[in-house]
């Protein structure tokens, strides 16, 4: 299936060397000379791209990407432009575009970059967004977790690591994964502090249930059903 994309260019020329090649690539191109039209095709939010110049008229490129984000629209954006400073980069990329192409550019670069972009929106899109085993569910991103129909309520440390216990259902999981996984630690700094939050988070998931959360002795946890 061929991916929509929508520039929004007021150099014709460069519009239409842009539009020529993508559409030889496959792409559906659709396309706007100011920036006030280019908002209203891009705010339906059914482009897979958009390729945005700068400097346009009617609409500053730059406002036209603030009112997308601010609409909630994620669709990845690459700006064009001639301003190659780093500040001139760093200020679209803190605006919320996904990528800053300065002019003169080569179509191939171009086309790389658009690619790449839709890769990462499709890994983004297949990426797990709920965790489970048995009774026990957490959703990452409300970060809710619920036992049954009860909410467990967790601290950020505590959801990090119920998080990273999901991830590894059923497995003996050691003090050393932990350490690595959850506090970024290389090497154990000889505290107490995983068993305190392992017995913290234990006893939130129970509460008087039946055990989800093992202890194996001399080897480390595991979280699954009573074996």
């Amino acid at each position: 299936m061929g991916h929509k994309l929508l520039l929004v260019e007021d150099d014709e020329p460069t519009a239409a060397y842009i539009a020529k090649g993508m559409g030889e690539e496959g792409f559906t191109v659709d396309r706007a000379d100011n920036g006030r039209d280019g908002l209203f095709l891009a705010s339906d939010g059914s482009y897979d791209a958009i390729v945005l110049d700068r400097m346009l008229p009617g609409m500053d490129g730059m406002a036209v990407l603030g009112a997308l984000r601010a609409a909630k629209i994620e669709t990845p954006v690459i700006i064009l432009s001639a301003l190659g400073t780093p500040d001139d980069r760093i200020s679209g990329l803190t605006s919320g575009a996904d990528d800053y192409l300065v002019k003169p550019f080569a179509f191939a670069e171009l086309l790389a970059r658009v690619r790449l972009l839709l890769r990462k929106r499709g890994a983004a899109e297949n990426a797990v967004t709920k965790l489970g085993i048995a009774d026990l569910e957490m959703d990452l991103l409300s970060r809710r977790v619920k036992r049954g129909d009860r909410v467990v309520d967790l601290q950020p440390r505590e959801f990090r690591l119920l998080e990273y216990f999901l991830r590894h259902p059923d497995q003996v999981i050691t003090r050393t994964m932990l350490l690595e996984g959850v506090w970024d630690y290389h090497f154990d700094p000889g505290t107490n502090v995983i068993d305190v939050h392992i017995s913290r988070l234990r006893k939130k998931l129970d509460d008087g249930g039946e055990p989800i959360l093992h202890t194996i002795r001399g080897a480390g946890y595991r979280l699954g059903p009573a074996a």
